[in-house]
């Protein structure tokens, strides 16, 4: 679909925005400090003390009194920073990624204090959050599920279900916690994929850990690190400058180096090879990139005056309109944003929402439609007390143009493959194991992981026990290539 705007949220200024590769939902914060939340909110995660869906952005009433200034979302979950360093958040908590210190409730559906003091940034992974600090000694904390590693405390806190039994569960921890990694270090960036974490500290060099599957780590191997490792690449005359730009996907991670030019690594298509560590992207040579942000298999670029976006995509993520190319391999401008400066990317499951600074654009922002919600009138009633299906789709922000009997029927399909979706994450919760957007065999140093799992060492993607079948389809749908790579910089 084109870009469009939010009705709420036009005429409001708004300085960041937040989603996650495996979320649903999103975060939009104004320059006054209101939380503006929408989508999917079947966990809590929108934070308005209910489990209803929200169509619209809707301001957060209860961090009303609060300046918020980051946000991360997570797969059921949502983490806000203040501007006085206080953290709060609301949505599942099964594996303490709500960083209260415990998981009595497994639920949060309004705010709640996290146990992380001067507090900076929170980016949040499926079912984990990593908080920076400007405490010394612990500028980087992390919570919640350790299945691959990813909280970088060098375990993954695995243990047997029961003495007979090979069922294997992943402690889950509640209490943010110090990577004692970067005890004597200060990590100034940090980004979180699905099951990995990326970051950056003050010396410039990038350190990388958890799901190694795809190469998405950057080491050359397909291993899972329990603890941050360097990066090799980014060292020496490589190291990254102080306005890097760090990024995350579902299966892949980029960063800017030196001169800017950005890197990537990990699984970049869903066919061929996969990088098995940071490559430049020579397309986007020259170019002044400010903010970026991954979805599962797609990607948004701020750079310059222009929008460029590429990646697989299904529900018109990538903004090229209604008569474009779904999915692009290479690097493309988005024409409606052209000229625009963007401040602000954030990639969702099936979405995208784009900030851009409407100083000099003002007129040809006028021009963009504006979403309306079609079922207004519902969720007013779901106010009284009709609660809204369980199961609709996630609201794109800039990511989905108003509403015909063509976009209908692409709602209706994302609902299917939303409710399949669900229905997945439902089984492995109930086999308390964590799963990623494409189920990848484990290789877990020496331990076996039953019959279905991969020996070690011998990390290999497959199909996975409980991927619906429409993800199949939609992989072999992505092949299409890209068309008018954005023109280098003069």
């Amino acid at each position: 679909m084109a870009p469009t705007r939010l009705r709420p949220l036009v005429g409001v200024d708004i300085r960041f925005v937040a989603s996650g590769c495996t979320s649903c939902h999103c975060v939009a914060l104004d320059v006054k400090g209101r939380c503006y939340t929408w989508g999917r909110n079947e966990k809590g995660q929108l934070g308005h003390g209910d489990t209803r869906n929200r169509a619209m952005p809707t301001i957060v009433s209860e961090l009303s009194k609060y300046k918020v200034v980051r946000a991360g979302a997570g797969r059921n979950h949502t983490v806000i920073v203040t501007e006085d360093g206080d953290s709060f958040s609301f949505g599942m908590n099964k594996h303490g990624q709500l960083g209260t210190g415990s998981i009595k409730n497994e639920v949060e559906p309004s705010p709640v204090p996290c146990l992380v003091s001067q507090a900076t940034i929170a980016v949040c992974g499926a079912e984990f959050t990593v908080w920076l600090s400007s405490v010394e000694g612990s500028s980087i904390l992390s919570a919640g599920l350790p299945q691959y590693g990813q909280l970088g405390h060098g375990t993954d806190n695995e243990y047997n279900s029961k003495e007979s039994s090979v069922k294997l569960v992943y402690e889950p921890q509640p209490r943010p916690r110090a990577i004692s990694a970067f005890s004597e270090k200060t990590v100034v960036k940090v980004a979180c994929g699905t099951n990995h974490t990326v970051a950056v500290d003050s010396d410039g060099f990038l350190y990388t850990w958890g799901n190694g599957g795809y190469g998405r780590l950057g080491h050359r191997e397909q291993k899972d690190e329990w603890t941050p490792r360097l990066v090799e690449v980014f060292q020496r005359q490589n190291v990254l400058p102080p306005n890097a730009v760090v990024s995350a996907g579902g299966m892949n991670s980029a960063c800017t180096a030196g001169g800017g030019q950005l890197y990537m690594w990990g699984k970049m298509k869903t066919s061929g090879d996969d990088w098995m560590y940071p490559k430049p992207v020579m397309d986007l040579s020259g170019w002044n990139i400010r903010c970026m942000d991954s979805g599962n298999m797609h990607h948004v670029v701020g750079a310059d005056d222009s929008c460029i976006s590429w990646g697989n995509a299904q529900y018109g993520e990538l903004g090229y309109g209604s008569l474009g190319q779904k999915s692009s391999a290479n690097p493309k401008k988005v024409e409606l944003l052209d000229g625009m400066h963007v401040t602000s990317v954030a990639c969702g499951l099936g979405l995208s929402l784009i900030v851009v600074d409407g100083t000099n654009a003002a007129d040809r922002l006028e021009q963009l439609e504006v979403y309306e919600e079609e079922n207004v009138v519902e969720a007013d009633e779901s106010e009284n007390g009709t609660d809204l299906p369980s199961k609709s789709p996630p609201k794109k922000g800039f990511a989905k143009s108003a509403s015909n009997s063509k976009n209908s029927k692409k709602r209706k399909k994302q609902q299917d493959s939303s409710e399949s979706e669900a229905e997945e994450d439902k089984s492995s919760e109930e086999e308390d194991e964590d799963e990623d957007d494409v189920v990848e065999t484990r290789s877990k140093r020496g331990r076996g992981r039953g019959t279905n799992k991969a020996k070690s060492g011998a990390k290999t993607p497959t199909r996975g026990r409980g991927r619906p079948k429409s993800a199949e389809s939609k992989e072999k749908k992505s092949s299409v290539r890209g068309r008018g790579r954005p023109k280098k910089a003069r």
